[in-house]
């Protein structure tokens, strides 16, 4: 998918803001047990078609306003993942301004998960 130029900048300007992880160190903090969330912040329709096994949802339309009810805990661990990386970096930068301190994006997405072979639930 072809991103706008604005929205690169955006996305751009929060990366230097917020931890990333390979789709690969994502697993492995998940088989480790280091990860408390394991967020999809896709559409619902995205969400609802396949996500990566185990995922949540919290769509990035709704995760400032719901994240609080959700995961009370600022301090835990919450690894957000997209379609291929952009989204969840701007989800991570929202959370991280509202107090949250422990939240990684996942670079590549469910596209990157999917490619590497990891479970997806339908």
């Amino acid at each position: 998918m072809k991103h706008n130029p604005g929205f690169l900048r955006l996305v751009d300007a929060a990366r230097a803001r917020v931890k990333e992880c390979t789709v690969a160190q994502a697993k492995i903090r998940l088989d480790h047990g280091e990860v408390v969330h394991f967020l999809d912040v896709r559409e619902d329709h995205e969400f609802a078609k396949e996500h990566a096994k185990g995922a949540q949802h919290l769509g990035k339309g709704i995760i400032e306003r719901d994240i609080e009810t959700r995961i009370p805990n600022k301090e835990e661990a919450i690894l957000l993942y997209c379609g291929g990386g952009y989204r969840s970096v701007l989800a991570a930068d929202a959370l991280q301004q509202m107090g949250y301190t422990n939240v990684v994006s996942m670079d590549g997405g469910i596209k990157g998960w999917q490619d590497a072979g990891y479970p997806i639930e339908r």
